[in-house]
């Protein structure tokens, strides 16, 4: 049985398939931190290993613009879990920083080409907005999992626990794909705001979106790192970022209660603005470190998982509303995969020992340029749903 193309079950699969190639950037914290508490990775390595594992991803994406209209996107997802599930179940037995950082840039392409493909497929649903609102919610429920677990299980089992979380996610990916429908690229003739947006405003919508996730990543990768170094607990730092993770649900949630009934202008950048706000806010992480909930560490991080499930859900479905064939959709994909690789990558040149203050003010002028970029997509696509 087949679920329904634009039913609720149908978003939930698509997200799961979308989400496939790119889990490990859900559980970045620890990751970084595993490899380096596994395998004795310095910061540089831990954070190379996560920039080639992403700009794998962000390559893949981009090739798989030029083929995701004419391929069998089932086909090819089977294919590409089937060398993902294999690839993560070698790195549990890797051990050298240098092989691992090339291997897991091969599984990047690979993933980025899967997640490309699960956009494409996201981009011919109906409410777009809200099929997205889907992907972080599924993204950031099941990464808050695995930041509040994984961390302990590496000194107990090593980095084999990150690695087998990873293949484990495809592996049920894969029993879910054959309930997906056949979502051919015609379905999406229908978009209303099809070929009416021009050009500038979609490369400005791209922008956004890349210069978000980098700034985003780059905190995001180093967040456990940066709540070390304040003095804060380990144990206190996982679970905060676990459950704040968690609570951002409640960003994507209200993306697919909204969809675009507020427009995408005042809301995008109301949000753009508060996790800009939060960023900066991380350089006081050491304020009240015994109080969760007056906590400076602990209520930037919470703020800052919200906007950003709830911001991306927009950036991504902009992107995926300016072409009716599922490519804009891809190169949305793309623009995302390079923000989120070059963040750690920007960020493990800059850290050095602990020079966490550098990241964090970077990240934040990065936040403030996303926002006027994406004011004006943000403009055309509420203008053009209004004819």
């Amino acid at each position: 049985m087949k679920a329904k193309p634009d039913g609720e079950v149908a978003r939930i699969l698509l997200a799961f398939l979308a989400t496939a190639g790119i889990f490990y950037i859900n559980i970045m914290p620890a990751i970084v931190d595993g490899l380096k508490e596994g395998l004795a990775f310095s910061n540089k390595e831990a954070g190379l290993v996560a920039s080639a594992n992403t700009y794998g991803a962000a390559l893949g994406a981009f090739l798989v613009v030029f083929f995701v209209k004419g391929i069998n996107w089932r086909k090819a997802s089977y294919t590409l879990l089937v060398i993902l599930i294999s690839v993560d179940l070698m790195c549990m037995y890797l051990t050298n920083a240098n092989t691992m950082i090339a291997v897991r840039f091969m599984y990047g392409l690979c993933g980025g080409a899967l997640v490309g493909i699960g956009f494409s497929v996201m981009s011919r649903t109906s409410e777009v907005s809200r099929t997205f609102g889907y992907l972080l919610t599924i993204q950031f429920g099941l990464g808050g999992v695995g930041i509040i677990y994984l961390p302990d299980l590496v000194p107990v089992f090593g980095t084999k626990a990150l690695f087998l979380s990873l293949a484990a996610f495809g592996i049920v990916t894969m029993i879910m794909v054959p309930f997906l429908s056949d979502y051919p690229a015609r379905q999406a003739a229908n978009r209303k705001v099809a070929g009416l947006i021009p050009s500038v405003p979609a490369v400005l919508a791209l922008i956004a979106t890349f210069l978000f996730q980098a700034a985003n990543m780059a905190i995001y990768a180093y967040s456990i790192g940066i709540g070390k170094f304040a003095g804060l607990d380990p144990s206190f730092v996982s679970t905060s970022l676990g459950v704040g993770a968690w609570i951002a649900i409640g960003g994507s949630v209200l993306v697919i209660i909204m969809s675009t009934r507020l427009g995408r202008l005042k809301p995008v950048s109301i949000a753009i603005l508060l996790t800009a706000i939060s960023t900066w806010a991380l350089h006081y992480s050491h304020v009240n470190p015994d109080n969760w909930f007056s906590s400076v560490f602990w209520l930037a991080n919470v703020v800052i998982a919200i906007t950003w499930a709830f911001t991306i859900s927009y950036l991504l479905s902009m992107c995926a509303e300016f072409d009716r064939t599922g490519q804009m959709a891809a190169l949305g994909g793309f623009a995302s995969k390079m923000g989120l690789a070059s963040g750690p990558f920007f960020a493990a040149y800059v850290v050095g020992e602990n020079n966490y203050a550098l990241i964090i003010t970077a990240a934040t002028v990065g936040l403030i340029i996303c926002m006027v970029a994406a004011v004006t997509p943000s403009r055309v696509l509420d203008a053009a749903e209004k004819r």
